[in-house]
């Protein structure tokens, strides 16, 4: 008899099915990128109206700094938020939470535990059985992944940044800048900040409300009756 979660339940399941949380999830986001781009335009002209400027149309917007920067702005913080929590909670722990590893497992544990080296199997990642430095790299490439998309992000960010200030800047009949100096301003800051505090109280709520509140059926919580001290368990 096969195990309830080998390869031959998830072809059971059909490919929509086993892989439904990535797609409705990154159709959602697709969905609603399109309509803040719908809403941003609308935005954008009501203030080129206000400017007594020309107003421009969907397909400008969408390759318009302003547009650019609304959306990278956001993307930043997000994996920033992924990045920290990946390596954060390899040394960090929150007892009672679902979102820590058991109190007596941190740090990067053993080889044994993590099936790495002269521990791999048979069906695990080819570099997960190396000794050398495709091991160091594939162990933490999640993180590594994470962290990469973080600066690319924000670099994209500053870069459309700088753009759209300068635009400003230009209508009210201010010089531009350019990016060493847009990367030391109020502006870039305050859009980098704002967001990053967002989900630095995101992460910290869901750790500590996830030891004393429940959700049947998620592995983001205990099972419903887990006591509040049981650490590193999903539902």
């Amino acid at each position: 008899m096969t195990g309830g979660n080998g390869p031959d339940r998830a072809e059971r399941l059909g490919f929509w099915r086993s892989n439904s949380l990535t797609l409705v999830f990154g159709g959602a986001f697709l969905v609603v990128l399109a309509a803040q781009a719908v809403a941003g335009r609308a935005e954008f002209n009501e203030q080129m109206a206000v400017a007594g400027l020309q107003q421009i149309g969907f397909g400008a917007y969408l390759t318009s700094s302003d547009f650019a920067v609304d959306v990278t702005e956001n993307w930043q913080s997000e994996f920033l938020q992924f990045f920290l929590y990946v390596f954060g909670t390899v040394h960090l722990l929150q007892r009672g939470s679902p979102e820590s590893k058991p109190l007596d497992r941190t740090g990067t544990e053993s080889d044994r535990e993590q099936r790495t080296g002269e521990h791999a199997g048979s069906d695990s990642p080819r570099w997960a059985g190396t000794q050398d430095w495709r091991q160091a790299v594939y162990s933490r490439s999640l993180g590594l992944a994470m962290a990469l998309f973080f600066f690319l992000s924000w670099f994209a960010q500053s870069v459309a940044g700088v753009s759209a200030y300068n635009a400003e800047r230009l209508l009210q009949f201010q010089a531009p800048i350019d990016w060493s100096a847009y990367l030391a301003s109020s502006d870039f800051w305050n859009r980098s900040l704002q967001n990053w505090q967002s989900e630095l109280l995101a992460v910290s709520a869901m750790a500590i409300l996830s030891v004393y509140l429940r959700q049947r059926g998620s592995p983001e919580s205990k099972p419903v009756g887990s006591p509040h001290s049981a650490t590193g368990v999903e539902g």
